[in-house]
């Protein structure tokens, strides 16, 4: 899981250095608002210097409190729930670190400057500083920032890891070509599964499968292209998916992590899910198409490449068959491997060398 929580580490540091600036921010557009004609100037006890400084501090504060709700428990254990459940507890946390922010910071300025709490003149400072108006003002200040940070989690986890960024810097708004590794991951018997469960319930089995294959794939550096049916697409730049065979171990980590969740899905769906796969390596063009629902795809015959191979797996009764061209970038000593030699594949005029894989 190295790779899920490095993909977490970024996040809470980003957050907390995006709150430590925007707490610092907060104070010079308070020193100027105070200051200009809208106001009527500053009181004798303000300082820019103190208020920079814990703002600053309620900044940071509020980012390791903040990042560490939406990081590792929002964003966690209410992946699956509803968009309001996850938002309703965002808030219930908000206020409590709020109030939180607001004692401590309020002690600290006790401490710092009126020796404590055993003069008259420290317990007094310390009840206005609590029972202000300002902490009103922060609040909806800090509501702000505190659901665009959420907004932005969410998001960035719709278009997939790292994609975001991709699109608001502009990488893809011409195409761009990439080698990239693709893996189609089918359900294997998946019409069968449909029938059995019905409509609704085979939707309620996708979700919760869809969900449980996310850390292994995360955790061999997959992006999750797009789901289709009961299809998930995974991609990795190739230099990327190469490294310690992630594209390999992805594939077996998935179904090792459903191993062990079979008494789960038997009691619940009273199916086991096995998954097939085909994975193929070559250039794409990556850009961004549409207006309304824009969106990253990735074009080319590599994709569809992956997809003949990845139906020859029930013909050959095998799980993973991976193309010959892959094959030579990968150590795979430690797999069993049977070579099928060049097939023909619907839709290719060339054959295509493929191998199959197993533990």
């Amino acid at each position: 899981m190295s790779s899920q929580r490095s993909i977490d580490t970024k996040k809470f540091i980003f957050i907390v250095l995006a709150w430590t600036i925007i707490g610092s921010l907060q104070s010079v557009y308070d020193h100027y608002l105070i200051g200009s004609h809208l106001a009527s100037g500053y009181a004798e006890s303000y300082s820019f210097i103190k208020s920079l400084f814990f703002n600053t501090i309620a900044g940071f504060i509020g980012g390791l409190i903040g990042s560490t709700i939406l990081v590792y428990v929002v964003n966690k254990k209410y992946r699956s729930a509803p968009y309001f459940k996850g938002v309703l507890i965002v808030c219930l946390s908000f206020i409590t670190a709020i109030i939180l922010i607001a004692f401590i910071l309020a002690a600290l300025q006790v401490m710092i400057l009126y020796n404590g709490f055993d003069s008259k003149t420290g317990m007094t400072v310390f009840k206005n500083l609590i029972f202000t108006t300002e902490h009103v003002k922060n609040i909806i200040f800090w509501a702000w920032v505190v659901a665009l940070t959420q907004l932005g989690l969410q998001i960035n986890d719709k278009f997939g890891q790292g994609l975001l960024w991709s699109m608001i810097t502009g990488k893809y708004h011409l195409p761009t070509t990439e080698d990239r590794i693709f893996m189609l991951l089918d359900l294997k018997g998946f019409t069968s599964i449909a029938e059995k469960l019905g409509n609704k319930k085979y939707h309620h089995f996708l979700k919760d499968l869809f969900s449980d294959i996310t850390n292994p794939i995360l955790a061999n550096y997959g992006q999750i292209y797009q789901y289709v049916g009961d299809e998930v697409v995974i991609s990795w730049p190739r230099e990327n998916g190469i490294i310690d065979n992630r594209c390999i171990n992805c594939f077996f980590d998935v179904q090792d992590s459903l191993n062990k969740l079979t008494d789960q899905y038997l009691e619940n769906y009273q199916v086991k899910p096995i998954f097939k796969a085909g994975i193929h390596c070559g250039n794409i063009i990556a850009g961004e198409v549409g207006i309304i629902k824009r969106d990253i795809t990735f074009s080319g015959d590599t994709l569809n490449t992956a997809a003949r191979i990845q139906s020859k797996c029930n013909e050959y009764q095998a799980q993973l068959l991976i193309s010959g061209s892959l094959a030579k970038f990968l150590q795979l000593s430690t797999y069993t491997l049977k070579n099928l030699g060049q097939l023909e594949l619907r839709g290719k005029q060339k054959s295509v060398e493929i191998i199959s894989v197993a533990l």
